[in-house]
């Protein structure tokens, strides 16, 4: 038997024919998928646990980030703030937002608590080149909505190197 029909265990393929997939390249796919997949959550365990030892009891509002042709935009669901209560800030390719929602009546006791109050904070790293001058922030609705315009793509030329031709002469310089 020539040893590309043989498996990594030393038996031949299980269709008798050398070149297909072996079961154990499958399984070696299948735990490198799995091992992916893990490596994400431990991730994003060991993000949220940072998140929580740098700001403690502030909460996280809910919060979209998308793409459009032109920009990135953040919409962030913080109903109930007035502008000098939200602080937006750019850094290096983070947008740090930030601030305090008041509770505007006192209560003696809660019976139900699903709104959050007190101190809150997002930071969204920012892969794209951004143009950072341009960004805008609005808060309309209960939505802070901040704009991040692209910039443009950097356009590079290429080009091909040019031959020069080479002439024959009698006499040496």
């Amino acid at each position: 038997m020539l040893k590309s029909e043989e498996n990594r265990n030393g038996g031949p393929h299980p269709s008798g024919e050398p070149g297909g997939a072996w079961p154990m390249d499958e399984f070696e796919r299948a735990f490198e998928r799995f091992e992916s997949q893990m490596e994400r959550l431990l991730q994003d365990i060991l993000t949220r646990q940072r998140w929580l030892l740098r700001h403690g009891n502030a909460w996280r509002p809910p919060t979209d980030v998308y793409e459009t042709d032109e920009a990135v935009v953040v919409r962030v669901e913080i109903a109930g703030l007035r502008p000098e209560d939200v602080m937006v800030a750019l850094h290096d390719r983070w947008l740090v937002i930030s601030g305090y929602r008041h509770d505007p009546t006192p209560k003696v006791a809660y019976h139900q608590l699903e709104i959050h109050y007190g101190e809150f904070h997002v930071e969204i790293y920012l892969p794209w080149a951004l143009d950072a001058d341009a960004a805008q922030a609005v808060y309309r609705d209960g939505f802070l909505i901040v704009t991040l315009p692209k910039k443009p793509p950097l356009t590079i030329t290429v080009r091909t190197p040019r031959r020069l031709p080479v002439t024959k002469t009698e006499a040496n310089p």
